[in-house]
């Protein structure tokens, strides 16, 4: 080969290597960036969230307060309130569930039920979370509180008490009605209430299945069971109103997400949206264990009390979700009182833990008293006297 031409070639690799290069710190980030930066733009939903479920911290957002219709997202709700009714003892998987003919009247997507058909709690679940059945969401709410209209202000207050804000339901299942609308934020919310219950997975996890003994087939709604890797769930709905909308969630290397979109274009796009987000989720982020700074829970001592010193206790989250590629380590440190004065109650706060990450405080918990000690008296001192006379 001539001088000139392995000058061509070496220049050719030279650039080549040079675009890799490029692509590599793109994906890499440079000094504290993060991997592969996700844009609005790379989502086609008009409103998306994706949030760890423990800490409901946001990893990413596109118009998440937006208020839209989320169809049959709606049974997130639904399945909480039937989870907690068999966690409370009120139904069982085993009862027995008697089709009403409001239920079977649904219409959407069902599993045709008729009037008067019965099926077993648990058989309904599998409807509703596998073939996102209407008309077995009804049939549930109604074995719950009597009525659906009873069972939706139910959902209504559970919502509250979770904190969202943006959401009216007026249905248990999400057919488009005016008035029941949501937000990305409050289906992530809900949908990390819902998964604090693990049964759920047992469903959501489901492929195929069947119902009245194998006469009737049921397919998950849920595409990504067959092609995400790490992927628990979990709902997914469509209607003309609310468009594809799904909220799926996923766990790789003990690090779990919610990934919400909202008013997709398409099924296949609501797929694509959710994969993306989780995606940057788990290229992005870490599971980092909290583990108290040493010497933090040694008893402290009591100036004029019945006993000289108190054990205390701290109790701290599991984890906490950070930045991966980055080389600073989470730290922590502790203050406490040098010495307290009687009296001390039980759960009293007598100092407090912080834990920090590149020099900011990311988390705090208090240390506190684990029992009472009461302040050194004449009456005390002749009540353990008797205390140990009596015991002798």
């Amino acid at each position: 080969m001539s001088a000139s031409k392995n000058r061509i070639k070496n220049k050719g690799l030279r650039l080549l290597s040079l675009v890799f290069a490029v692509i590599l710190l793109m994906c890499t980030g440079w000094g504290g960036l993060q991997v592969c930066a996700l844009s609005s733009e790379d989502i086609s939903a008009p409103s998306a969230v994706l949030m760890e479920p423990v800490t409901k911290q946001i990893l990413f957002e596109k118009n998440p307060h937006e208020i839209r219709a989320c169809a049959s997202i709606t049974k997130v709700m639904t399945l909480i309130l039937v989870f907690e009714a068999i966690e409370q003892g009120k139904i069982s998987f085993e009862d027995e569930v008697c089709t009403s003919a409001h239920a079977a009247g649904m219409g959407g997507s069902d599993i045709w039920l008729e009037e008067g058909e019965v099926m077993t709690v648990h058989e309904m679940i599998k409807a509703v979370v596998v073939a996102s059945a209407n008309d077995a969401a009804v049939a549930l709410a109604e074995l719950i509180c009597g009525t659906e209209d009873e069972f939706v202000s139910k959902m209504n207050e559970r919502a509250k008490e979770l904190g969202m804000n943006d959401t009216v339901f007026k249905n248990c299942n999400g057919l488009d009605e005016e008035g029941h609308l949501t937000s990305a934020y409050d289906v992530a919310l809900m949908s990390c209430e819902l998964i604090r219950h693990e049964k759920i997975f047992e469903y959501s996890s489901i492929w195929i299945d069947y119902l009245r003994n194998g006469e009737t087939q049921i397919v998950n709604t849920n595409k990504l069971l067959k092609s995400y890797k790490g992927i628990t769930g979990l709902k997914t709905g469509t209607t003309s109103q609310a468009g594809s909308c799904m909220s799926a969630t996923a766990q790789r290397e003990g690090l779990s997400l919610v990934a919400v979109v909202l008013g997709c274009d398409t099924g296949k796009g609501r797929f694509a949206d959710c994969a993306t987000l989780l995606d940057f989720g788990f290229a992005n982020y870490k599971t980092v264990e909290l583990v108290l700074p040493k010497g933090c829970l040694e008893p402290l001592s009591v100036k004029g009390g019945m006993e000289p010193k108190v054990p205390v206790n701290c109790r701290v989250g599991k984890s906490l979700i950070l930045p991966k590629g980055n080389s600073s380590q989470l730290s922590s440190e502790f203050t406490v009182e040098e010495e307290l004065e009687a009296p001390v109650k039980v759960g009293q706060v007598v100092g407090r833990v912080t834990f920090s990450f590149e020099g900011a405080t990311v988390d705090e918990y208090n240390i506190t008293a684990v029992s009472s000690v009461e302040p050194l008296s004449f009456g005390s001192i002749v009540k353990i006297m008797w205390q140990n006379l009596i015991s002798l």
